[in-house]
């Protein structure tokens, strides 16, 4: 072991003798080269008659070229952005919102009266069944005579399919027939579910935020993207952005610049009984509170359910650390 010891010492030894002379060669100076005798003592200067270069360019625009060339990059990026949405979603306050939030039951019931007289023209609903609008504060009577208003065809007691009204226990159908119809109506794209569309929409937000969404129990990016996008139609596009023909510009659609779907609302376009204004706002408010509450209509039971648990963990903890406390007082540790 001694042996290898020594080894290991002289090695080291040499390594350092070795970077000390190689350290020393580079500190003296170089000794000077003497200058060729052949070398002119001076450069002969340019010609008389050879133009000064630049000598028409006018005072100051060295400066104002790059800034030219960069204001020409915002303006090119703005009109041809490579990330959507373009804008990000405005952060609403919704009354469902945070660990004791609940849903506003007058609110819903003006979503789902724009969602039939507006939405339900283009947009599905295959995974509601009517008996989820007793939560909205409607009667048994009332949503049997809601869900009779539609025919759904159902196969009658000789085999063959009728159309029969509805009962609670259908479902929201479909404006079109089968999925090629609806796209073959809406110029090759069917409109999307709305089941549970405020739950699949949604804009990831960066860092830190997303991480500040994680102690506030943000979860309403979807109404968020809903509401923004339904009054994002009469912003205007910038200078140089082409929009396709038949295309709607939209900075707060998350797949592009433009969206096939015209502005589906607009003022006074649906009647509200309650005095509610009957703005493009309130409208895509209220609706995107409706999608929200069929996408996820037991929020208020699972937020009550959370807190329950969170006090039980709470008060065992408290009670586990008294037991040990007490268990183990008279231990000498």
């Amino acid at each position: 072991m001694k042996k290898i010891l020594h080894g290991f010492t002289a090695l080291g030894l040499l390594l350092g003798g070795s970077a000390g002379f190689a350290l020393s060669q580079e500190a003296q100076p170089a000794p000077a080269q003497p200058a060729p005798a052949e070398a002119p003592a001076a450069t002969p200067a340019a010609p008389a008659e050879q133009p000064v270069q630049n000598a028409d360019k006018p005072e100051g625009s060295g400066g104002e070229a790059p800034h030219a060339e960069g204001e020409a990059h915002a303006a090119n990026h703005e009109a041809e952005p490579a990330h959507f949405p373009i804008r990000p979603p405005r952060e609403e306050s919704w009354s469902f919102a945070g660990p004791f939030g609940t849903y506003d039951k007058g609110q819903l019931q003006r979503g789902l009266k724009v969602y039939k007289e507006v939405c339900a023209a283009c947009h599905s609903m295959n995974l509601v069944p009517f008996r989820a609008l007793e939560h909205l504060g409607y009667s048994e009577a009332q949503v049997k005579a809601f869900a009779a208003e539609y025919t759904i065809p159902k196969m009658g007691d000789d085999g063959e399919m009728a159309d029969q009204p509805g009962v609670p226990s259908d479902y929201f159908p479909s404006p079109f027939p089968n999925p090629e119809a609806a796209a073959a109506a809406n110029g090759g794209a069917a409109p999307p579910d709305m089941s549970l569309l405020a739950k699949a929409r949604g804009v990831t937000r960066g860092f830190p935020q997303f991480v500040i969404d994680i102690f506030t129990g943000y979860q309403e990016s979807g109404p968020d993207y809903i509401h923004s996008l339904l009054t994002g139609y009469d912003e205007t596009p910038p200078a140089g952005m082409e929009i396709a023909e038949g295309t709607h510009y939209n900075p707060y659609f998350i797949n592009g610049k433009a969206l096939a779907m015209a502005p589906p609302l607009s003022d006074d376009q649906v009647t509200y009984e309650d005095g509610s204004p009957q703005t493009v706002d309130q409208y895509a408010r209220d609706v995107s509170a409706f999608l929200m509450y069929v996408a996820e209509p037991h929020l208020e039971e699972r937020k009550k359910t959370g807190f329950r648990v969170l006090m039980f963990l709470l008060v065992f903890g408290a009670m586990v650390y008294l037991v040990k406390r007490k268990v183990w007082a008279k231990e000498a540790h």
